[in-house]
């Protein structure tokens, strides 16, 4: 289970849980046990939170202090522009990767989100939006794999009604690419949700969240979103390359015909996931994908920091 940080020697007095709803560095959005709201900040230099994390903290003359942050059950992370690890957010349930008809999908895009969501232990959604413009060739691939796929148009309460209940119970980040429409999908899902993100800016005094930090939001009939626009260009972290395959489900059976245990399905003899391929069994642009993720993975594992 992924650290989050270390507890203080002994609690405070008045130490209480709470969950951070949004992450500004040494300061924090803390949400109590009755959703009120409160900024706080982190005592100690080894603190490091981030949205969606478990805390303990207590009150004081301002606000409120951080004292300890609970093991995480997941984190969603990718590799910054130097390889190092970046945190975006914690304790995830669910990844619901948003495709379109415009703009175009972008396909590896998308199946590293895939992949990622598999390997840090959550649930898949695919969200096909904007299914007012037409449909999406991709969608029907991905529904043979076995992903759960679900259409909306922000402009139909029948096909919102259908995501909202896909999300319920769930603690979701919405990721896709530039343009697809997440934050209309949030508005149509949240109402009243552009107020509330602006008085929330304000009284945090951090700007505009959306260009800086992820921030949760609690669905009206259960279940939480957290937007984060940090996900636009995304990779897994540096993973065991012998573990890519994992981001696969595709892949679960015919790995166990490989010959070698520790088979990269490259060019490795009686290897059966190519064999799959062949067969057409599996996409050869899903395999394709496969390549290119384990490419870009030992290209992070050589990078320094990676």
């Amino acid at each position: 289970m992924p650290d989050a940080g270390r507890r203080l020697r002994k609690p405070h007095p008045e130490s209480r849980p709470g969950r951070v709803v949004a992450s500004y560095g040494r300061r924090v959005l803390i949400e109590d046990e009755q959703r009120k709201r409160l900024n706080c900040q982190l005592k100690g230099r080894r603190l490091k939170a981030v949205c969606g994390d478990q805390v303990e903290w207590y009150p004081d003359s301002h606000n409120g202090v951080v004292t300890a942050i609970a093991a995480r059950r997941n984190e969603l992370r990718r590799p910054d522009s130097r390889g190092r690890v970046e945190i975006l957010a914690a304790n995830i349930s669910q990844l619901v990767v948003v495709i379109a008809p415009t703009p175009p999908v972008d396909e590896f895009l998308a199946d590293r989100y895939l992949a990622a969501a598999r390997l840090m232990g959550a649930d898949i959604l695919v969200v096909c939006n904007k299914s007012d413009l037409g449909n999406i060739d991709l969608a029907d691939e991905y529904r043979t794999v076995g992903y759960p796929v679900v259409s909306v148009s922000a402009r139909t309460s029948e096909s919102m009604a259908s995501l909202a209940t896909a999300l319920t119970g769930h603690t979701s980040v919405l990721v896709g690419q530039s343009g697809v429409g997440k934050s209309s999908l949030s508005n149509a899902l949240i109402p009243g949700l552009t107020v509330a993100t602006q008085k929330l800016s304000t009284a945090t005094g951090e700007g505009k969240h959306t260009t800086s930090t992820a921030i949760l939001h609690h669905l009206p009939d259960g279940g939480e979103i957290i937007d984060s626009p940090g996900v636009r260009d995304f990779a897994p972290p540096p993973t065991e390359l012998k573990r890519v395959d994992f981001g696969f489900p595709e892949f679960d059976q015919p790995v166990r015909e490989c010959r070698f245990n520790d088979c990269l399905h490259l060019k490795e003899p009686q290897c059966g996931v190519r064999a799959a391929v062949d067969r057409g069994e599996i996409s050869a642009r899903r395999y394709r994908s496969y390549r290119e993720l384990l490419h870009l993975m030992r290209k992070l594992k050589e990078t320094p920091g990676g």
